[in-house]
């Protein structure tokens, strides 16, 4: 008897620091992508079909995630029902134990549907810690989880400002890092969010030393490559003094990669994907990240 193939959308987060980013790796690679490890997950649940799974968003080298996503099919061996989608959550975290790689929630969805190419907008969350005078002074909860800046007094007004500019449809190359697809990914993009407010440590109540935590939020339909480091790295830079207002202004003008200052990009480490969502499915379905 032949099984009826199930498409399911999944949400999982990760900690990105161990991992090559969420796109797999190649199989020569020492260091893998989660992809690698979700792949590994379904394989072990014993499908009769091969399994391929399409991320909605890629994110690189120690950036994390609380809401990526993907979809794939699943087809059970001996004319075997489609798993119940909790059952599906919790036999793949069996599976992903080991790793800091957890799937939050499973949705089936029709055959057609494509996570990446169906999603209507990504929101990211880059986290600041300020008044860092060495990496030690993070609490250990938040190491790797966050940026940590020296100075303590950003100019919290001016990055607000700078932030403002770069809302709505612009061409953000001077935003985007240069790789093989950027002849091909159209540069313009239509920024939804960029706002600036009080974050917190993780240990907050625990923890005394004088840290101020900020988060950085930006939402779009989709982003070019690296380009939520770089505004982030701009608006650092406003807010340490290092760069104007009308610098970021005069930056985003540019239109240009090469024109965007060496040595600013935030890094990896404080940078999360926190949600990806999609429009309702004709049976009022509306997939979305899961708390």
């Amino acid at each position: 008897m032949i099984s009826e193939t199930a498409r399911y959308l999944i949400f999982f987060q990760y900690i990105g620091t161990k991992y090559s980013g969420v796109m797999k790796a190649p199989a020569h690679q020492a260091v893998k992508g989660v992809q690698n490890y979700l792949e590994d997950a379904v394989r072990k649940l014993k499908p009769v079909n091969s399994i391929s799974l399409y991320i909605s968003s890629r994110t690189d080298t120690g950036v994390h995630a609380l809401g990526n996503s993907a979809h794939f099919d699943l087809q059970r061996q001996n004319g075997k029902p489609p798993l119940d989608e909790q059952v599906l959550v919790e036999a793949l975290n069996f599976h992903l134990r080991p790793e800091t790689i957890r799937v939050t929630c499973a949705y089936r969805v029709p055959g057609g549907f494509h996570a990446r190419f169906q999603a209507v907008s990504r929101t990211y969350v880059y986290r600041l810690a300020t008044g860092v005078h060495h990496h030690s002074s993070i609490p250990l909860t938040d190491d790797k989880l966050s940026w940590g800046i020296r100075h303590i007094d950003l100019d919290i007004g001016a990055m607000r400002d700078a932030a403002a500019l770069l809302v709505g449809t612009h061409n953000f190359s001077s935003f985007r890092a240069l790789n093989s697809e950027t002849p091909h990914k159209d540069p313009v993009k239509t920024l939804d969010q960029a706002s600036l407010e009080p974050g917190d440590a993780f240990v907050r109540r625990h923890f005394h030393r004088e840290i101020q935590f900020w988060e950085l939020t930006f939402r779009s339909r989709s982003f070019l490559y690296k380009q939520v480091r770089r505004m982030t790295g701009a608006l650092v830079a406003v807010g340490q003094g290092k760069m104007s207002v009308s610098g970021v202004k005069e930056l985003l003008e540019a239109q240009d990669s090469l024109a965007y200052p060496q040595n600013i990009i935030a890094p990896p480490d404080g940078l999360f994907l926190i949600r990806v969502d999609y429009d309702r499915f004709g049976d009022g379905l509306q997939p979305t990240s899961c708390s």
